[in-house]
C-alpha cells in the first residue's frame, strides 16, 4: 500500500507554485491598471495646468484692460470673468480682486484670482489655486 500524505501531496503543490501557468492574464491586468491610472494621472496634471494657464491669461487681460485710462477697475474685473467662463466655466470665476499698487516704483493695477485646483477633472478643492497679474496704470498726462 503507497503512504498517504507525505511526498505526493508535496511534489503537486511545489508544481504547482514554482509554475507559471496562468500568471499572464493577472500580470496583464496589474499592468493595464498601472499604466491606465498613469495616463489619467498626467490627463489631470494637463488639465490642472491648463486651467492656470487660462485663468492667468484672463487676469493678464482683466488687468491690461483695468489699467486703461479711460476704464475702471471694475471693468478689469468683469473682463477677467467673462474670459474664464467662456473657457472654463463660470464656477472659476467667482473671486476676483483687484487693487491699485506701485510695483517697481511705478503704479500699476494688479487682479487677483482665487479658483478651483481641478483634481478629478475640473471638479477639485475649491480657492486653492491663486493667479495675479500686473500691468502698469496709463494715465493722460
Amino acid at each position: 500500500m503507497p503512504a498517504v500524505g507525505g511526498g505526493g501531496i508535496r511534489r503537486r503543490f511545489a508544481a504547482a507554485v514554482a509554475g507559471e501557468h496562468g500568471s499572464s492574464p493577472v500580470e496583464f491586468v496589474l499592468v493595464g491598471t498601472l499604466l491606465t491610472l498613469l495616463t489619467l494621472a498626467v490627463m489631470q496634471f494637463g488639465l490642472a495646468v491648463y486651467v492656470r494657464n487660462v485663468v492667468h491669461d484672463a487676469a493678464v487681460e482683466g488687468a491690461y484692460h483695468a489699467a486703461l485710462a479711460d476704464t475702471s477697475l471694475e471693468e478689469g474685473i468683469e473682463r477677467t470673468r467673462q474670459i474664464v467662463s467662456r473657457t472654463v466655466g463660470s464656477d472659476y470665476a467667482a473671486d476676483i480682486a483687484v487693487r491699485e499698487t506701485s510695483e517697481l516704483g511705478q503704479a500699476a493695477v494688479r487682479i487677483s484670482v482665487r479658483t478651483t485646483l481641478p483634481l478629478v477633472g475640473l471638479l477639485g478643492l475649491p480657492r486653492m489655486m491663486e493667479v495675479s497679474a500686473h500691468a502698469p496704470t496709463e494715465s493722460f498726462d
